[in-house]
């Protein structure tokens, strides 16, 4: 009888009983995770706003300008990071969803490691294609006569293409690594240190030592919109896009989530930032703010047109030269 009962019992709580806890966790669902969903909202706000952005830099640059070296870098950077926004986006959207219905989060959780995947591909690819606008630009200035004549026709195409082939190749090793357990820590800081010294440093200190030389030497020139939008980039790149390759570094030893959280804020921030950088770079003239947003981004992006406008200095015999 005992052992009747016993199954008896088993069969109410797995029906009735598991009912009524099911119950209970429902209603505690959203109030146990109420800050994870308030940062997910300000993440969600910050991603569309970026996709906005991004979105409108792609569109102007698509169609409606004559495609450059440097176009070609910003256009592909745009596209990375309206990529990364987007995923994180979806996935910030399924969390949301998993959470006001209390889903169990197994049940997206092979969604949710794609998404990520694709998210850290986008990230190093948009940290990548900064770099290499920033360092050819600084050959640009400091090689012009090779620059015009000796550069290769298809260098920028042919680079973005190289960039995004080794972004896809260090999230595939990482992948790999990790999925087989192979060397998975290794390998992740020492993707974390190139990312660091070659694709964050480099290109901040090459851009300093270039203003540094352009405001301070014998010689003392007006660096242009393009040139300041590009160094505005790279610092932004250092403060908010750094902490994630640190978070990713320091990931072995168990980093607290609320970290891990913030980086990965910060790195929205970063791929949100670039549109704005543009327009405020673009419509910045005797210290007002006065275009549209298509003119702002013509006169980043034109460096003929913006170098004929800022080199005329009225009343003045002098005419500086804007890099």
């Amino acid at each position: 009888m005992e052992e009747t009962n016993t199954t008896d019992f088993s069969l109410n709580y797995t029906s009735s009983g598991y009912a009524d806890s099911q119950a209970v966790n429902e209603s505690r669902c959203i109030l146990e995770d109420y800050s994870m969903l308030t940062i997910s909202g300000v993440f969600i706000g910050i991603c569309l706003c970026g996709l906005v952005g991004n979105g409108i830099v792609m569109w102007f640059l698509g169609f409606h300008m004559k495609k450059s070296p440097f176009t070609v870098y910003v256009l592909n950077l745009a596209i990375a990071d309206f990529s990364l926004l987007l995923f994180l986006l979806v996935n910030l959207t399924l969390y949301v969803i998993s959470t006001v219905y209390c889903i169990l989060s197994f049940q997206y959780r092979m969604t949710n490691y794609i998404l990520m995947v694709l998210f850290l591909f986008s990230y190093f690819a948009s940290m990548y294609l900064l770099t290499a606008m920033s360092m050819e630009r600084c050959l640009s200035v400091l090689f012009p006569v090779w620059y015009r004549c000796r550069r290769p026709k298809h260098l920028s195409g042919i680079m973005c293409g190289v960039l995004w082939a080794r972004a896809g190749l260090f999230v595939s090793l990482a992948l790999v690594s990790c999925y087989f357990n192979i060397n998975c820590k290794q390998l992740l800081q020492g993707i974390s240190i190139v990312n660091f010294l070659i694709f964050s440093l480099l290109p901040l200190l090459s851009n300093l030592s270039m203003f540094i030389k352009l405001r301070c030497g014998s010689q003392r020139r007006q660096p242009g919109k393009l040139y300041v939008a590009i160094l505005l980039s790279v610092i932004f790149l250092l403060i908010f896009g750094f902490p994630l390759t640190v978070a990713i570094f320091l990931g072995h030893i168990g980093i607290r989530l609320f970290i891990l959280q913030m980086s990965y804020l910060l790195a929205s921030l970063n791929s949100s930032v670039n549109p704005f950088i543009y327009f405020l770079v673009g419509s910045c003239r005797r210290c007002r703010f006065q275009v549209s947003g298509k003119v702002a981004l013509r006169r980043v992006f034109e460096e003929k047109a913006m170098s004929e406008e800022e080199s005329r200095v009225p009343g003045d015999t002098v005419v500086e030269t804007t890099l």
